[in-house]
């Protein structure tokens, strides 16, 4: 039947109605907020291609989450930044690395917190690359699995309660899996980026890790955002070697891959609205040409909507305290 008899708009018009039938929500505990940690560094100090998001140290590293887990974000993913590095990115998997004595630091002070760790070799390398380079000076996959597998194992030997390799490189899934289980972490579970692509929104992160390769670019590994059709495959192998949730990145501009995703696995996903993302809503709402909270909120609810699960947002505790406000 059509108009007059159908009137989408007597759904809409009453806000009370509105919020009745709303399929689509975002929940604190569907968001993990990214914190950024710097061994050596003795105060904090804000990331300034980033508003709002700050370097910490390892001593200071638990009042970020503290102050989330108050309303209502209960998972953090750890970056570390540390003061050396080495040719092959080995020192990441130290027991004394940045990220162990955060997870540390947090365990003590906020133990319910749920820590999640970056495994990348990227901001430990002298070269910035995610992988050990060849003789010619490309990423050589195979030898980069060992080490990439034994920070993972050192992470989870400080505490950590999930791991999330996000180096692109074939096989490392498996490679993390095999090595927690054989030492006994077969419980913990495995977060892979698996269909990450080679994004220009990944700038400001670039400043705020370190860890922008010294020369060349990342497009030999991570994907290209103009093909559509290796994704899958990307998402099946990841789940095949043992990945227990999947993830797309960034978020915003891959929509179309992430419900692709959503309609052929059933596993969680998760997708990660970038640090360029945040970036450009954080400049635009300075500017005054667009509003923050309404914006932020709807980029969300549109992954949610996509398939998402889970989001990775540096929005996390911001938008947790805009939601319990609206709740109140």
């Amino acid at each position: 039947m059509s108009f007059p008899v159908q009137r989408p708009r007597r759904l809409r018009q009453d806000s009370r109605l509105r919020k009745m039938i709303r399929q689509i929500s975002v929940e604190p505990q569907q968001l993990i907020y990214p914190l950024f940690v710097v061994e050596g560094l003795e105060k904090t100090r804000e990331i300034s291609a980033m508003p709002g998001q700050m370097h910490w140290p390892v001593s200071q590293i638990h009042e970020p989450v503290a102050a989330a887990m108050k309303n209502g974000v209960e998972a953090f993913i750890l970056f570390g930044v540390p003061s050396a590095k080495n040719s092959d990115g080995s020192c990441a998997a130290r027991p004394d690395s940045v990220v162990c004595e955060a997870i540390r630091n947090i365990r003590q002070h906020c133990p319910e917190a749920y820590i999640i760790t970056d495994v990348c070799l990227c901001a430990y390398t002298t070269h910035g690359h995610c992988g050990v380079l060849d003789a010619s000076g490309c990423v050589d996959n195979d030898p980069s699995l060992s080490l990439l597998a034994n920070m993972a194992l050192a992470h989870v030997k400080a505490g950590a309660d999930m791991v999330a390799p996000s180096d692109m490189m074939d096989g490392r899934v498996g490679a993390i899996r095999k090595l927690l289980d054989a030492e006994g972490f077969s419980q913990v579970p495995i977060m892979a980026y698996s269909a990450k692509y080679a994004s220009s929104f990944y700038g400001p992160f670039r400043e705020a890790a370190g860890s922008a390769p010294g020369k060349g670019d990342r497009r030999g590994y991570q994907m290209d955002f103009a093909v559509s059709r290796d994704a899958m495959t990307e998402l099946q192998l990841d789940l095949e070697e043992g990945a227990d949730i999947l993830m797309v990145k960034p978020g915003i501009a891959y929509l179309d891959i992430l419900a692709e995703a959503r309609r052929q696995f059933s596993c969680p996903l998760a997708v990660y609205q970038v640090s360029g993302e945040y970036s450009m809503i954080k400049a635009a709402a300075e500017k005054g040409w667009v509003n923050e909270r309404q914006v932020a909120l709807e980029s969300l609810i549109a992954m949610r909507r996509a398939g998402a699960d889970l989001i990775l947002t540096y929005f996390a505790p911001q938008v947790a305290g805009w939601l319990r406000e609206e709740k109140n």
